[in-house]
């Protein structure tokens, strides 16, 4: 899904997309793009200033409907403020893409968020022979539902936020550095900076913080990374 105000750069877009095989759709305006939220798109283009609503509105909206945490979301947008993709990826973007851009440089960015949602659905499947899912002391994770469980209460995470804690949680008290889980949440060939995966932690501490406030199992080794610890 191509949410975008500009018709010849959605168009432009577009048929780059077709030529590399992969379908999209366009919405010229935020309350259109809610209205595909039922048959939600693998992944959604979406772009920060639009007429009638912001992206981040949008993307919390998005994040909010059932099938919100399993779609992965590009904010595209002319802000290149950094205190702007903090705010992005606060409310649950995925990636982050700056105007003006190549189109090479966006195609690989939506071939390679695709590529993820393959990885995940294969290692769902591979998963789903597993009796058990995932359990770390109060936590339990399971890949091939996208759920995620602290103390038997849910935790709804986005698809980056859950790679990142599967990442951590499989292995318990060792430390991850922050390339590591780039390597996790991300594809080989994006490139995301260190601030990145701090404000995924971020937002991963405080989700579970709503559920129990005195939730302290992810560490913060200063210098080095995270740490997953059983609680």
């Amino acid at each position: 899904l191509i949410v975008e105000d500009e018709q010849d750069l959605a168009d432009v877009i577009s048929y780059n997309l077709k030529k590399e095989n992969i379908p999209s759709i366009h919405a010229q305006n935020g309350q259109t793009a809610l209205s595909y939220l039922d048959s939600m798109p693998s992944v959604i283009l979406l772009d920060l200033m639009l007429p009638d609503m912001s992206g981040i509105d949008i993307c919390k909206k998005i994040r909010e409907h059932k099938l919100g945490k399993q779609t992965f979301i590009i904010m595209v947008t002319a802000k290149a403020e950094e205190i702007d993709r903090l705010r992005g990826f606060e409310v649950g973007a995925d990636d982050y893409v700056t105007k003006p851009f190549s189109q090479r440089l966006l195609i690989e960015r939506v071939r390679a968020v695709l590529r993820r949602s393959k990885a995940r659905e294969q290692s769902a499947s591979q998963q789903a022979s597993d009796e058990n899912a995932l359990e770390r002391g109060n936590l339990t994770l399971n890949t091939e539902r996208h759920d995620c469980f602290w103390k038997n209460q849910p935790v709804n995470l986005t698809v980056t936020e859950f790679l990142i804690l599967d990442s951590l949680a499989r292995r318990p008290g060792v430390v991850k550095s922050r390339d590591t889980l780039m390597d996790a949440a991300y594809d080989e060939q994006i490139y995301v900076d260190d601030r990145t995966i701090d404000s995924h932690i971020k937002r991963l501490r405080r989700k579970f913080r709503a559920v129990d406030d005195e939730f302290n199992a992810i560490e913060t080794l200063y210098g080095v990374g995270y740490r997953y610890k059983d609680q």
